[in-house]
């Protein structure tokens, strides 16, 4: 059975007076944050989203793509290579409250990638997130490869960013699986632990600036926890 036909064909609200409870009304549903993350490195395809977004039913992904539309979160484009969906900028303001729900979420990649699907570009999205405080002065560029993908990270007086640059070749690169690379960036690994099980070629304190000791996950609440 297809997913859609367990969504109310009537529109769902939790009809409270309140920022939160209206913003959930719209972007609550299962996989609207998951299409919205797609869209915020820039415009995609319809077959782009299907094959990034595994798991989602063809009807379902248009389903939410129409609520998004509909409530000015994103937009039709005609570029070159046809119809493409982009953010508004009303949607691409949702870029800081997702960031601030990552790094809740990112003590639970603690326990392993185990069977679950991933796109090395999403972490294009992630490292800023979880590398939000730390600054370099001058700033600093790292290469970071994994699973044949390649981004460049960037931290400077503002922060950090990340985006994806296959042709770029900075003077130092961090090769490693997208475990590690979490796990550095998340603070669950000292970029000496990292560097036992990932490859480096160029600059050591690169590393270290990008991901300074220290920096520390808070553990995530066990079952027994009162």
């Amino acid at each position: 059975m297809d997913e859609v036909k367990h969504e109310s064909k009537k529109t769902r609200s939790y009809g409270q007076f309140c920022a939160l409870a209206r913003a959930l009304d719209i972007v609550g549903e299962r996989w609207t944050l998951l299409i919205v993350r797609e869209l915020l490195p820039g415009p995609m395809r319809y077959t782009e989203l299907k094959t990034s977004l595994a798991g989602i039913a063809t009807n379902l992904l248009a389903e939410r793509l129409r609520t998004l539309e509909s409530n000015g979160i994103v937009q039709r484009q005609l570029g070159d290579a046809g119809v493409c969906y982009a953010l508004t900028p009303w949607g691409a303001s949702l870029r800081e409250p997702m960031e601030a729900l990552g790094r809740w979420g990112a003590p639970l990649l603690m326990t392993g990638r185990n069977d679950d699907s991933f796109q090395p570009r999403w972490l294009a999205l992630a490292l800023p997130a979880l590398l939000r405080g730390v600054t370099a002065t001058p700033p600093v560029e790292l290469g970071i490869e994994t699973d044949g993908f390649r981004m460049v990270l960037r931290i400077d007086e503002d922060g950090a960013s990340a985006t994806a640059s296959p042709d770029r070749q900075p003077a130092t690169i961090f090769t490693a699986a997208p475990e590690v690379v979490v796990g550095l960036a998340a603070g669950g690994l000292t970029v000496d632990q990292a560097l036992a099980v990932g490859d480096l070629h160029g600059d050591k304190r690169i590393l270290n600036t990008a991901f300074p000791t220290g920096r520390t996950i808070a553990a995530t609440p066990s079952a027994t926890d009162d």
